[in-house]
């Protein structure tokens, strides 16, 4: 007799997602009558771009829109993806075989490892990281190694010292600069180096790349797509949610290596039917959006950034500021863990942020502060933030 419920093994492996649970958290603050300020997910308050909006609106009213997609996406939003990349990197892609639409970037992220990973394959992680990085690996039954990011390295991962036998089995290599939640930037160097060492090792190299065009200053981010000899071995996620403010569309796109997106593709075509068509119309018009209005959102990002660094700085809490995403990573005073401290926070002030830790072992003793919030309610945070009492 089959026993209700029974669980499969690898889901006691795998822990309720971070911010499903940070939800939960705060949500019975709510309840309780607490004005919690969220300043935890990355999910942009700034409402998506007019002429996006207005492309849906368009769309929706065609009946042609209403049914199956195509399982690989418009051939006109594969050309449009392809010609973001040629302006934006100089990479000249194949839209018909080298990109591919997906369902938010973190659908991609979770599939790849069906394609690729068989049990006892290793999938390389950074700590912190996404999580997704690792729970895909556990649902593919593979097994993740997390490579430890410090701050004196720049948070970038030391390859050379992953143990031997662990290289000997690794099979998938995940990066994601600008990062997510350290705010680094790695530049086009160690994507070099990261390639050289894949291509040696018989690694694939997947690239996560959602913030490169949330940066500040004048600053660029460089594609993995740019490198020599990249595309014999990787692959690169984007994501329209926060360059368009589009995280509820679920759009996003892998491209690069011609087998490897038709790996993914295959496992895809086998999971989902494809994108809502109206949602692919609008991101069309999101791609071809002009340059000026991306620098005006990050403007606003940016003075975000640097409101809630000064206050905290005026309570003895030093984070520097990023040149991109709208990430703050700082340190925890040195009498907190990074639960503790998100935790006095939210009970003092009744600000929610992220404790390292969720994002794996390496980020125990930080936190990340997330400026997706309203104006008025990010300087209303800024000044509960300067009454804490650490």
């Amino acid at each position: 007799m089959i026993r209700q419920g029974r669980a499969a093994a690898r889901m006691g492996r795998i822990p309720p997602y971070l911010f499903a649970e940070i939800d939960r958290q705060v949500a019975a603050r709510r309840a309780a009558g607490v004005d919690v300020i969220s300043l935890d997910i990355g999910d942009p308050d700034i409402p998506t771009p007019e002429p996006v909006v207005a492309a849906a609106e368009a769309a929706l009213r065609d009946p042609a829109n209403h049914r199956y997609a195509s399982y690989y996406g418009l051939p006109e939003l594969r050309a449009a993806m392809a010609g973001w990349y040629r302006r934006r990197f100089g990479v000249e892609l194949d839209p018909d075989r080298e990109v591919l639409p997906t369902l938010g970037s973190k659908d991609g992220i979770a599939h790849l490892p069906i394609a690729l990973i068989d049990p006892g394959d290793v999938v390389l992680a950074p700590d912190p990281g996404y999580p997704v990085y690792v729970t895909g690996a556990i649902m593919a039954d593979g097994e993740p190694y997390r490579l430890p990011l410090r701050a004196q390295a720049g948070y970038l991962p030391d390859l050379s010292a992953i143990p031997h036998e662990v290289v000997r089995r690794a099979r998938l290599l995940w990066l994601n600069y600008p990062n997510n939640p350290t705010a680094a930037v790695a530049p086009e160097s160690f994507f070099a180096a990261a390639v050289a060492w894949c291509r040696e090792h018989d690694v694939v190299l997947a690239h996560d790349a959602p913030y490169t065009e949330t940066a500040f200053d004048g600053y660029r981010a460089p594609s993995l797509l740019q490198v020599a000899g990249a595309r014999e071995i990787g692959i690169e996620f984007h994501s329209l949610s926060k360059t368009y403010d589009m995280t509820g569309w679920r759009v996003g796109m892998v491209c690069g290596n011609a087998e490897l997106v038709r790996l993914l593709g295959q496992v895809k075509t086998n999971i989902d039917s494809g994108i809502f068509q109206v949602v692919q119309r609008a991101a069309i018009a999101a791609l071809e959006e002009p340059a000026e209005q991306l620098a005006a959102r990050n403007a606003v990002l940016h003075r975000r950034l640097v409101a809630v660094r000064d206050a905290l700085a005026a309570v003895g809490i030093d984070v520097p500021l990023p040149r991109a995403t709208f990430y703050l990573w700082g340190r925890v005073p040195d009498s907190y863990d990074s639960i503790g401290f998100a935790a006095a926070v939210l009970d003092q002030v009744g600000v929610n942020l992220t404790p390292g830790v969720g994002f794996g072992a390496n980020g125990e003793g930080y936190f990340r502060v997330s400026v997706t919030a309203p104006d008025a309610r990010v300087l209303e945070a800024c000044e509960r933030l300067r009454g804490l009492r650490l």
